[in-house]
């Protein structure tokens, strides 16, 4: 019973877990503007994660070691410091995102600034990263963020024409006020939403936190597995409220507000309390996400001690680097910058860093030294493979097309 209780809790938390501002904006976005023209790339994307958040999970489960230990060994320091480098920033500027989206969310709830709330969210965060222990800080963010559940309630409540909706999934194409290019952008924006890098660091990292041996390998397939992709149909239904109610409004979201909106139109103020919970759950959790993915970067590829499993003053530089990085997020938002639009860059950059976090995944889930008779199957290495031409071509139009889209303007 107590095994299954693991399971449960692991495919909950990945479903409360997967949503953050990324997610959030992006969908509601691209709802507001392209219907649900645009949800086989959410599809795509969740599809994605799973095939390398399992060989992440694997190989940490198998090898006893997370993934930046096993690059700086396999791949040497050379190469290994372009994957870091870009990694890490990718995940400094996720890290100031997300935290920027506390802010809105207790702006919210508050009719208080944001700016005002940014220290306090960074702060909340660092305590909590200092003080609570790892499987709570996982599982109770991850299990209050499932109230973003809500807007699932919404899309039924809001009554809307189901055959038009599936033929806009199932029959994706252009808008007629839309131009070919700014579609594409968009679709590599929510692609990079969907499997931001700072996912993998984190599930290998927190596997080795949990202590998981060969013996969890089903446990980690099962929250893969069954917790993304359900917690990638609520990013279709964050879409969908968008499509129903802003889209024919003309309303493009431009604000943490105009997201939550549908569900305040569907299901009035508790409806709006409840969502508000959701958003504030899933921001903070992807805050301490992020930041600790960012003293596990540097601390494991430098050979530093880290992780949470031990005291801070064993892990004294990981935890520095925590800190550092909370306080370059504040810096950063408290200069005026809109958190939103940190947001829409951050997917973005996210694909264009796509091949420096999947292929070296790729690269080690195949090595026996590491994995012994674990290593991928012909399965796993064609996906492995087919996504890594995805990830690439979406890496490599990334800019361009933020360039001639004037960002998707």
């Amino acid at each position: 019973m107590k095994r299954l209780f693991a399971v449960a809790l692991g495919i909950l938390t990945a479903i409360g877990g997967f949503l953050d501002i990324g997610d959030l904006v992006t969908n509601a976005l691209v709802g507001s503007r392209f219907g649900l023209s645009l949800v086989w790339v959410v599809v795509i994307g969740v599809a994605g994660i799973c095939v390398f958040a399992e060989m992440s999970g694997r190989v940490a489960a198998v090898s006893g070691r997370a993934t930046f230990e096993i690059i700086r060994e396999r791949l040497g320091p050379r190469l290994a410091v372009a994957n870091l480098g870009g990694s890490f920033l990718i995940n400094l500027l996720t890290l100031t995102a997300e935290v920027g989206g506390v802010a809105l969310a207790l702006q919210l709830a508050s009719d208080v600034h944001p700016r005002l709330w940014i220290p306090v969210a960074a702060l909340a965060v660092w305590l909590v990263v200092w003080r609570v222990r790892f499987g709570t800080l996982e599982n109770v963010t991850g299990l209050v963020g499932l109230t973003l559940i809500v807007f699932a309630v919404a899309l039924f409540l809001l009554g809307p024409d189901w055959s038009q909706l599936a033929q806009d999934a199932l029959r994706p194409s252009v808008p007629a006020n839309e131009q070919p290019l700014t579609y594409w952008y968009y679709a590599i924006a929510l692609f990079g939403a969907a499997m931001t890098p700072y996912e993998v660091f984190f599930f290998s990292s927190g596997a080795v936190e949990e202590g998981w041996s060969v013996r969890d390998l089903g446990q980690e397939r099962l929250n893969v597995l069954v917790g993304f992709p359900l917690g990638g149909l609520l990013s279709i239904a964050i879409a969908g409220c968008a499509t129903v109610v802003l889209l024919p409004a003309g309303i493009e979201v431009t604000t943490l507000a105009q997201v939550v909106t549908p569900v305040a139109v569907a299901a009035g103020k508790l409806g709006l309390a409840v969502v508000i919970v959701g958003v504030v759950a899933a921001t903070f959790g992807a805050a301490l996400e992020t930041s600790l993915s960012s003293g596990y970067t540097l601390a494991q590829f430098f050979g530093w001690s880290w992780g949470k499993f031990r005291r801070p003053a064993q892990a004294a530089r990981f935890h520095l680097v925590v800190i550092i990085s909370l306080v370059i997020a504040v810096g950063v938002l408290m200069t005026g910058v809109d958190p939103v639009k940190v947001t829409e860059y951050s997917v973005v950059f996210s694909a264009v860093a796509l091949p420096l976090t999947y292929l070296p995944i790729l690269v080690i889930a195949n090595d026996p030294q590491y994995m012994g008779e674990h290593v991928n199957g012909k399965a796993q290495n064609a996906a492995g493979l087919v996504y890594l031409v995805i990830i690439l071509v979406a890496s490599l139009a990334a800019i361009p097309l933020m360039l001639l889209t004037g960002a998707g303007a």
